[in-house]
């Protein structure tokens, strides 16, 4: 039955568009061909007047993705993060989007705890406040421990959430195919991998206990950072549907007045938050991929206190170098070698003309250095970097999109606190230091004890391997005797560097 709900929605989803005034925005921005524009038409006019009304002030997508209500919503923050898909302009005016809806009650809130964590909530808590912020999923309570006295954020899913979303996220799935099907030209734009990853990201936050998971990862790896707090998840109070942290003390990070009049120096938070966003993507690789004021706050002994870890960025390491090489080969203005770089990790097809690729990036580079240096955007360095590669056969990819969208996020925060941040003189000391750790002789050791600790792993197998294929030598083969000598010899080899491999781990550990 699900068929009749999902053409339904579609309709509706239509109406309203047409009665926002934004089909058009959305048509273009998707790319659309003649029979895909005639079908929405169709559709949708005889419609219209069954369409949500939405808010006249805010533009017309935004107008109409908040009126249809919170997956919408979320689709249209996920959309905001893939200019690739949806376009630079489209995709700037979704940044805009909140998701502050009404709050339930707060006896649904406290009903909801004590049904999933089998709890009492005037036993746990001596106070628990009203809703103090509501989004789209979920929304947060100050409540105070009775046992301890300690204030905590306790975050709660809406009732029913997980239903309502489903039956958006089929309807998107049928918009996909029929998007598809109608238009094989916006095949290029993969309706249906967008779909895909906006599902896994919502399928993520509708279960609280990942949040947590990574709220209780990116306290772990930042715990180190001077300056830079992440509240602690009380585990004995969180489940899926349910989160409970330290509460963070402190006033909004977009709040100029309140950080003054607190005592802080906005120049130095600026600086501050810039550079532990990439000390976290490019050391760690896992950051805090929405990174807005409202997610940040100003403790009142000047920490940066983050919080709502319900999208995080992770990059593996292999591309974290590769990208720190990039970055720091732009600071240096040495574009020959960031051409290097892209053909070396394989990210330009190899029978690209490496020096009209490097005068591609000088024209990306030298505009954005010839300005004033409040002006300079690492965010939008790398926006056009990708649409440079691009051109020259590169595959786009999701991980560094949410970078780059986060970094004109972390930009645009650094920006308003300080506006004449000189974003590369702030971010080059985190990038050489990285690119001195991670590519220096260091790096090679830490690479090398790696790849022994793999030997020694599977060190007890290779003699076995060896013996079966010295052992198939003289019977009849598909393949001639050379290979397969050559491959026994070889693992006999690797089984004696596995050998050494141990024995030097051994020696090292226990000394």
């Amino acid at each position: 039955m699900r068929g009749p709900h999902n053409t339904w929605r579609l309709i509706r989803t239509g109406a309203t568009l047409e009665r926002a005034g934004a089909m058009n925005v959305v048509l273009d921005a998707f790319e659309a061909g003649p029979m895909l524009r005639f079908a929405a038409r169709t559709f949708a006019l005889p419609f219209k007047w069954l369409g949500y009304r939405g808010d006249p002030s805010l533009p017309p997508a935004t107008r109409a993705i908040t009126a249809l209500g919170p997956a919408y919503i979320k689709f249209g923050q996920i959309l905001s993060t893939r200019p690739d898909v949806v376009g630079d302009e489209l995709a700037k005016e979704l940044r805009v989007l909140q998701d502050k809806l009404p709050p339930f009650s707060t006896d649904a809130a406290k009903a909801e705890i004590e049904r999933e964590l089998g709890i009492k909530v005037d036993e746990v808590f001596s106070a628990f406040s009203e809703p103090i912020a509501a989004a789209s999923i979920a929304q947060v309570h100050r409540a105070t421990l009775k046992d301890t006295g300690e204030d905590v954020a306790v975050k709660v899913l809406r009732p029913g959430i997980e239903r309502a979303f489903q039956r958006d996220i089929d309807a998107f799935y049928f918009a996909a195919n029929v998007i598809e099907f109608l238009s094989p030209s916006s095949r290029r734009l993969r309706p249906l991998d967008v779909i895909r990853h906006f599902d896994g990201v919502v399928q993520g936050e509708l279960d609280l206990r990942l949040e947590s998971a990574g709220a209780s990862e990116f306290a772990e790896n930042t715990k180190g950072d001077p300056g830079f707090t992440v509240p602690k998840v009380k585990w004995g109070l969180s489940s899926r549907r349910v989160m409970t942290l330290d509460w963070a003390e402190g006033v909004n990070a977009g709040d100029n007045a309140a950080i003054d009049a607190a005592g802080h120096d906005r120049v130095a938070i600026a600086a501050r938050i810039l550079q532990i966003f990439l000390q976290h993507a490019l050391r760690d690789g896992f950051f805090h991929a929405d990174m807005h004021q409202g997610n940040l706050k100003v403790a009142p002994n000047g920490d940066v206190v983050a919080f709502d870890f319900g999208i995080m960025g992770r990059i593996d390491e292999y591309t974290r170098r590769v990208y720190a090489e990039i970055l720091y080969g732009f600071i240096k203005r040495d574009y020959m070698r960031v051409a290097q770089v892209h053909f070396e990790a394989g990210y330009v097809p190899a029978d690209r003309d490496v020096d009209e690729f490097a005068n591609a990036l000088r024209a990306v580079g030298e505009p954005i250095f010839g300005m004033d240096a409040s002006r300079i955007s690492m965010g939008r360095l790398l926006a056009y970097l990708f649409e440079v590669t691009e051109r020259f056969g590169m595959q786009t990819r999701t991980e560094l999109i949410l970078l780059q969208r986060t970094m004109v996020v972390v930009e645009g925060v650094a920006r308003s606190l300080d506006p004449h941040i000189n974003i590369w003189e702030v971010a080059r000391p985190v990038v050489e230091a990285y690119i001195k750790d991670s590519i220096g002789p260091k790096a090679a050791i830490r690479d090398a004890i790696r790849t022994m600790q793999v030997l020694s792993r599977f060190g007890p197998k290779l003699p076995k391997l060896a013996e079966e294929l010295l052992s198939r030598q003289g019977k009849p083969e598909p393949e001639p005797e050379g290979p397969s000598l050559w491959l026994a010899a070889s693992l006999v080899l690797l089984g004696a560097a596995a050998a050494t491999a141990g024995f030097i781990l051994s020696i090292s550990l226990w000394g």
